[in-house]
């Protein structure tokens, strides 16, 4: 069966052209520092979000990781919102491999985090009661909302103030930049440091980039060979996430586009609350008991939503979802839900 996926945009698969760019990668031993094609895609991000280096890694788990245990030590803490993915979906990494305490601040509804609350959870300095707050982590995109840009720059300029790192999730970054109209460099530009994730709407098969200063991403490197990330011929992943950053970024807005046609279509169905669509993904809020059966009606259609439970439904669309497959997904909730 030809599947419409709409899980995630991590479910999607290289492209041919993609897969013969890695075929005919150069390679050679990251680790040692000997792989071109990684050390071209590290330099190329790097350069295009305005840092002194990159560093390609498996995931934006790792990615994020990495910048944490870079920017903080033993006993440091960093600041971050309640549902952040780093605090919240990263398995508690910065507490359990790297002795980081997180201090979770409420998001508001855009996803940002209030500087009256930032400020007021920054830690008094030299008082031996509390973890030394080092860092401020933000997600952009949030829930597939950009963050405002005037806001990334105010609140950069309270954490330095305060004398604090501060780090950007950039998973869907290239997301926030496409919905903004604006280059990527002018969203990064605030961050000491960035993880971009190249495996969600990029289609490249895995893997992140950390970029940040050449000291940030020297610590990061040690790290990464710590935790078992260190890559030998990783050039033919580095190719394909390099051939991703050449033609995959202007079609984002394909992606945007879909959503906001899918999420326009859902709010004419009865009973159906629908939220986001801002970049590629939606929130719809089912009626009480019916996410089972509407699983198992969409599976027999041939389209994959997300399990699990509750009334609360994420859908994503992708470089594998095409206009057809949007017509299928439209046709298949409104004939479930006028049975």
């Amino acid at each position: 069966m030809d599947w419409v996926d709409l899980r995630s945009d991590t479910v999607t698969r290289p492209t041919a052209a993609m897969r013969q760019a890695g075929f005919a990668a150069e390679v050679g031993d990251d680790v040692m520092g000997d792989d071109p094609s990684v050390n071209a895609l590290q330099e190329r991000l790097a350069g295009d979000l305005g840092f002194e280096a990159g560093l390609f890694v498996p995931s934006g788990t790792q990615s994020n990781l990495l910048a944490l245990m870079a920017h903080c030590e033993r006993g440091d803490e960093y600041l971050v919102g309640m549902d952040a993915h780093t605090y919240k979906y990263e398995g508690g990494g910065a507490a359990v491999l790297g002795s980081i305490q997180p201090q979770p601040i409420p998001h508001a509804p855009d996803g940002t985090l209030p500087l009256e609350a930032i400020a007021a959870a920054i830690k008094p300095l030299g008082d031996p009661h509390y973890a030394r707050t080092r860092l401020l982590a933000l997600e952009n995109t949030w829930h597939g909302r950009p963050l405002p840009l005037d806001y990334l720059a105010r609140a950069g300029e309270l954490a330095r103030s305060r004398g604090l790192g501060y780090h950007l999730d950039g998973a869907r970054l290239f997301n926030a930049a496409v919905a903004c109209g604006v280059p990527a460099r002018e969203i990064a530009r605030h961050f000491d440091s960035v993880s971009v994730c190249l495996s969600k709407g990029l289609g490249a098969p895995v893997g992140s980039v950390l970029v940040g200063s050449k000291d940030l991403v020297g610590k990061a490197r040690r790290w990464r060979k710590v935790l078992g990330g260190g890559w030998r011929q990783a050039g033919l992943l580095a190719a394909m996430a390099s051939h991703a950053l050449d033609h995959h970024v202007a079609r984002l807005a394909d992606d945007h586009r879909r959503a906001a046609a899918l999420a326009d279509a859902l709010r004419a169905i009865p009973g159906l609350s629908v939220e986001g669509a801002f970049t590629n993904l939606l929130f719809v809020t089912l009626p009480d008991g019916k996410r089972e059966a509407l699983t198992a009606h969409m599976e027999s259609r041939g389209i994959r939503i997300a399990g699990g439970y509750g009334t609360r439904l994420r859908l994503v669309t992708h470089l594998d979802v095409d206009d057809a497959g949007l017509a299928r997904t439209i046709a298949a909730f409104r004939e479930f839900f006028a049975a």
